[in-house]
């Protein structure tokens, strides 16, 4: 029988997945196919940037704690595994593709976002929506741009207004 402190230590990290899961907008497994060291601190490091963190974990553990969320990964979870999780939905799938592009032993297979078990294809259309900074920039060019065009339009009424008058 297993020592009672290994279980116990066990136990902790299983719980820190399932907290993970559960804190994160959006948890993504990757397999490792050979990165090195300096490889995976510059992901960790890139991730970081974004608010979002790298975790190497058993996939065993990952297991039991998906299972006690009510989450089945089991057939999925194979094969040297790492996990890529923040609070934001877009930013770690982002950080993750853009490390991919020059990194080609790096690959995302799955992930949990919102709670929902997400594939490849819908992960790959996350990374192409913008950042929060880039939609809010849109958002307030719209904004500006219905501005002047309505400064534009009060500008020629007047005008229109002064060639009545004289």
């Amino acid at each position: 029988m297993a020592n009672q402190k290994i279980l116990d230590e066990k136990q902790k990290i299983i719980d820190e997945i399932a907290k993970n899961v559960q804190e994160s907008s959006s948890f993504i497994f990757l397999e490792n196919h050979g990165l090195t060291v300096a490889e995976t601190m510059e992901l960790r490091r890139n991730l970081k940037e974004s608010d979002s963190e790298l975790k190497i974990y058993k996939n065993t553990l990952v297991n039991r704690a998906l299972n006690s969320l009510n989450i089945d990964l089991h057939d999925e979870l194979n094969g040297p595994k790492v996990v890529a999780f923040g609070k934001d939905v877009v930013e770690p799938i982002k950080a993750v593709t853009k490390f991919m592009e020059d990194h080609p032993n790096l690959e995302m297979k799955l992930g949990i976002v919102d709670g929902k078990i997400t594939d490849l294809t819908t992960l790959k259309k996350y990374a192409t929506i913008p950042s929060r900074d880039g939609l809010l920039t849109m958002f307030a060019g719209g904004l500006m741009q219905i501005a002047k065009d309505f400064a534009v339009c009060l500008d020629l009424h007047a005008q229109n207004l002064e060639k009545e008058q004289n």
